[in-house]
């Protein structure tokens, strides 16, 4: 877990309903994480990412392969 090898894109945004930046995997269904500050929901978000692929792994679930950028972000 925490490699950061992971090439998935991730958004990051302030909520101010939960008091804490957002980061969100939109190639990931449902993968996101929050931190106090951008680089704690970075690097929140990376640890997400292994875990919702474990998980993904171990239920046989299709991986979507990181696409980069993608057109509508």
């Amino acid at each position: 877990m925490g490699k950061n090898t992971n090439k998935y894109e991730i958004i990051i945004y302030w909520s101010a309903d939960d008091k804490s930046f957002i980061a969100e995997v939109p190639e990931l269904p449902g993968c996101m994480a929050d931190g106090a500050t951008q680089n704690d929901a970075l690097n929140n978000a990376q640890v997400i990412i292994d875990e919702w692929i474990e998980t993904a792994k171990s239920l046989g679930r299709k991986i979507p392969k990181p696409k980069g950028k993608l057109m509508y972000a």
